[in-house]
């Protein structure tokens, strides 16, 4: 399956929930676990997730499936 931006399962652009629904993991564990590498990794991690975030919700296509 294709990585897909969730069109429906979404709290921002939708990254989060269209990596867990194309693996068949849970959106918020997801959402979750990208929140905590963000802010729990020493330095300045939150810069770098937020772009690649930012990146993939431009670039991925949006899905109708979920």
């Amino acid at each position: 399956m294709r990585f897909k931006r969730a069109k429906r399962d979404r709290w921002l652009l939708g990254v989060c929930g269209g990596l867990a629904r194309s693996q068949g993991w849970n959106p918020n564990v997801v959402r979750l676990v990208t929140a905590v590498l963000a802010i729990a990794i020493p330095g300045f991690s939150l810069i770098p997730v937020l772009i690649i975030y930012i990146i993939l919700g431009a670039v991925l296509p949006e899905s109708d499936e979920f």
